[in-house]
């Protein structure tokens, strides 16, 4: 089936991979120390901003009572800025500062340390090797960054293309493969789809939130358990995953483009060895 092929496509993308090891690397960070965990939070926000604190927690993997603290100290040193979000008024967007740009780059040297660690199941030569590969997805080579970093980047900046494809239809990166899975799942609870996108419940449940509201997913009776909900498709969902799948192929061709076959599926490998099940 199509959409089987699409679910399959997706695990074995450069970007899922991307997605994987960057949150990897960033439950490293946010267990070392405090200046780590700043600066994943800045780094972050560098890139986007972030529609509320419980969303950036849930992306980053941070308990939500530490996340607000974190967000508190962060302000008061005058690093991010709250404003309320005009598409939900009970939430606060979370933006960086000019001075939270440049504590991020001040600690840059601090937290280079952490990339041995990280990449301790390659070789020089291979880490050499993914830094120069992921290089080449960024706007401008950067060769003398740390893996970590280059990580980072490009994940952004894939996320960034892949939510640029889908803005016509109200969609973003993170809707690729809850849409895909949910189709391929059947309807299931919520719980099943977290294990299968190897995400959190709560990161699972905010993402189901969105695509309800779009009107894309329904809640449906589980009739193997009463007490719980049924995600399946609404037909405006099976439509929109025909989008989903277009944005898909295009975001994939432009990375094949840059790197071409051979060392877009060689990313995969290095980036494959990052993980601690492979």
């Amino acid at each position: 089936m199509e959409d089987e092929a699409l679910a399959t496509a997706l695990d074995a993308s450069v970007g899922k991979m991307l997605r994987r090891v960057y949150a990897r690397f960033t439950a490293e960070a946010v267990r070392d120390d405090p200046q780590a965990r700043d600066f994943v939070v800045l780094d972050t926000l560098a890139d986007q901003d972030a529609d509320s604190q419980h969303e950036l927690a849930e992306r980053l993997g941070i308990n939500r009572t530490i996340m607000v603290r974190l967000v508190d100290r962060l302000q008061e040193a005058g690093y991010v800025t709250r404003t309320r979000n005009p598409a939900n008024r009970r939430s606060y967007v979370l933006s960086i500062t000019d001075e939270g740009r440049a504590a991020r780059d001040a600690m840059k040297q601090s937290v280079a340390a952490r990339d041995a660690k990280i990449t301790a199941a390659l070789s020089p030569a291979e880490r050499r090797r993914l830094n120069e590969l992921l290089s080449l997805l960024l706007p401008e080579p950067e060769p003398l960054q740390t893996t970590s970093y280059l990580v980072a980047q490009a994940h952004y900046r894939l996320r960034r293309t892949g939510d640029a494809l889908l803005s016509d239809v109200g969609l973003r990166t993170r809707h690729f493969g809850s849409l895909a899975a949910i189709d391929e799942l059947g309807p299931g609870p919520q719980q099943r789809l977290a294990r299968h996108l190897d995400i959190t419940e709560p990161a699972a449940a905010q993402v189901i939130d969105e695509l309800v509201r779009l009107g894309l997913v329904a809640r449906g009776q589980d009739p193997h358990d009463r007490r719980r909900y049924a995600l399946e498709l609404t037909a405006l969902g099976r439509e929109r995953l025909v989008v989903v799948r277009d944005a898909m192929e295009r975001l994939q061709a432009e990375v094949l483009t840059i790197l071409g076959t051979d060392a877009a599926a060689e990313l995969s490998r290095l980036l494959a060895k990052l993980l601690p099940e492979s």
